[in-house]
């Protein structure tokens, strides 16, 4: 039942994002992508604040909204972790782009090689 909750709920969000895409293809800046990411993580911030059962967060947070953008889980995880303690959510930002960067520059040199 879980993966059917995750898998439903990750079709809708991924068509929500493609959605999102196409209406503002072609304007020469990412605004589809930044608008999602954005949208993502406000509506990531409300269910997380709301108290869904186990269920609602699967199907919502997990499903549509990880497929709507996974930038609304980084923000939930930062939270998360910033909370704890400063510096684990500023070094999980740190980390999460450096590498991230250096990943995507690096499957690009080895496919361009």
């Amino acid at each position: 039942m879980n993966f059917a909750l995750v898998a439903a709920g990750g079709a809708a969000g991924s068509v929500l994002r493609y959605l999102a895409s196409l209406a503002f293809m072609g304007m020469g800046w990412p605004w589809g992508t930044l608008l999602v990411n954005i949208l993502g993580s406000f509506a990531m911030g409300l269910l997380a604040g709301v108290g869904l059962s186990p269920m609602q967060r699967l199907f919502w947070m997990t499903g549509v909204l990880g497929g709507f953008t996974t930038f609304s889980a980084f923000s939930l995880e930062t939270a998360a972790l910033w909370s704890r303690a400063h510096w684990e959510g500023a070094a999980y930002v740190a980390l999460s782009l450096t590498l991230g960067f250096a990943a995507f520059a690096l499957g690009m040199w080895l496919t361009r090689s």
